[in-house]
């Protein structure tokens, strides 16, 4: 992991003027550290991906390759609106893999979180030196890492963009969002007129659904936290918390208790929703949902969802919980 620290004049990105100046400059280093040379780019279709595609694009044009890996952890749709948005809107040179079975067979009875981050992580840079070795000219890796990931890679969690990569990886890195914070990645990418709801894109990790299906992943698990995290989402579209709520999502530990349905006795998992707002992801507090909708979301999820039973709220801030669970 390279060494990277925020310059302490360096002034918070707020305003279009100041992300325009970022732009500005990040657009002739990634000229003068490219060259000609291609660019091999990881487009999850996060915001820090996404933004990090859009300056690439500004730079280098053609010259960067977009490799969008579904790889089976991705919530409900993501990669179809990936697609849509990058090869088809945006008009990137964009390569679909579906490597989701190649994932899960590698994650089988594999529990412990930072192992699973590892795999994760070190799959999906095997899967980047795949592709290069298919292309001409490809010397670079570019990265949505941000300055969170970064602090946070050293003793709290490790993947794919910071803690994950192998020792004989071939590409060099580009980072150019490395120094900055969530806030200040949206206030950059709505400067290079990337479309609102992709600005506002939920946050989502590297290893997907890989650390909110807790413990060894399952298809059974996986596919019905998919299913229930796209009913929170849903829900709070509607009833507005969307962008009041800096980041909600659904885990679904490994564990079963006991339930009726149809009259009839049945043990399935918890749904455990996080909701939690935060500035710049290091500390984070808890939003308010009101009971009417948390209500609504629990009635949907334990009929809709099968093998869920159980919907639970947790309270707990940054410090002492992490954002994740995992």
């Amino acid at each position: 992991m390279q060494s990277v620290v925020r310059p302490e004049s360096m002034a918070r990105i707020t305003t279009p003027e100041l992300a325009n100046a970022f732009i500005e400059d990040q657009v002739a280093k990634v000229r003068a550290q490219v060259g000609d040379k291609k660019v091999l780019l990881a487009l999850s279709g996060g915001v820090d991906s996404s933004v990090v595609a859009a300056l690439l694009i500004k730079a280098i044009g053609k010259q960067l390759v977009c490799v969008h890996v579904n790889h089976g952890l991705m919530r409900k749709g993501e990669s179809e609106q990936v697609i849509e948005v990058f090869g088809k809107e945006l008009d990137a040179n964009l390569i679909y893999i579906d490597a989701t079975d190649r994932y899960l067979e590698l994650l089988k009875g594999v529990s412990d979180p930072e192992t699973k981050r590892k795999i994760i992580g070190n799959e999906f840079i095997k899967i980047f030196d795949e592709e290069a070795k298919k292309l001409e000219g490809i010397e670079f890796l570019a990265q949505g890492t941000i300055y969170p990931d970064i602090i946070e890679s050293k003793g709290v969690k490790a993947h794919h963009n910071v803690g994950g990569l192998p020792e004989d990886m071939k590409m060099d890195l580009v980072e150019p969002v490395a120094l900055l914070f969530k806030d200040e990645v949206r206030v950059v990418s709505e400067a290079l007129g990337l479309p609102h709801a992709m600005v506002y894109r939920q946050p989502f990790p590297g290893p997907g659904l890989g650390v909110r299906c807790l413990g060894a992943i399952t298809r059974d698990r996986l596919e019905a936290l998919r299913e229930a995290d796209a009913i929170l989402r849903e829900e709070f579209d509607k009833c507005g918390l969307a962008e009041k709520v800096w980041q909600y999502f659904i885990a679904i530990p490994d564990i079963k208790s006991v339930g009726v349905r149809n009259d009839v006795r049945y043990e399935g998992w918890p749904a455990i929703i996080r909701a939690v707002n935060t500035t710049d992801a290091m500390t984070a507090t808890i939003e308010e949902i009101p009971y009417p909708v948390l209500h609504h979301i629990t009635d949907r999820i334990t009929h809709e969802v099968e093998g869920i039973n159980r919907v639970l709220l947790d309270l707990t801030p940054k410090p002492i919980g992490t954002i994740e669970w995992e």
